[in-house]
């Protein structure tokens, strides 16, 4: 058994999704793992994760659209208002979305279907570098 970590770095241009599955296709490949677990990790409480449809771009922008409306930014809505009107709805959608991705490694790849690919969902309305963390193992 073998394993191995990594650091990417996500730059948002504020809320959206972003696509990031090459380069932990590029980094897995380094690592020379044909078989394993890939468990991907954002460090933070206001961006998430998710594995989603890269073929049609109209997916990601009305599953960021579904989230403004299901957490809008709204200060008359929330008590925790210091950081500014998107700071607690980014909270609300990342609560409501997944910090950790768990992704199969087989045959030296990824183990995505067809049109699935790696998302940084950023929560927040203004740019930010995103750190997330990747970790492998397996043989």
């Amino acid at each position: 058994m073998r394993q191995f970590t990594h650091r990417i770095e996500v730059a948002t241009r504020g809320q959206g999704l972003y696509d990031f599955t090459r380069g932990v296709a590029s980094w897995l490949h380094e690592c020379r793992m044909t078989t394993g677990l890939l468990t991907v990790f954002v460090q933070h409480t206001s961006a998430s994760l998710t594995v989603q449809e890269n073929a049609d771009p109209d997916v990601v922008r009305d599953l960021n659209d579904f989230f403004s409306r299901i957490a809008p930014e709204d200060n008359s809505l929330y008590r925790h208002t210091s950081e500014g009107p998107d700071d607690m709805p980014a909270h609300i959608r990342a609560a409501l979305t997944l910090t950790q991705l768990s992704i199969p490694v087989v045959g030296g790849g990824l183990a995505l279907g067809t049109w699935q690919g790696i998302y940084l969902f950023e929560h927040r309305s203004s740019p930010h570098r995103r750190s997330v963390v990747l970790h492998v193992i397996g043989e």
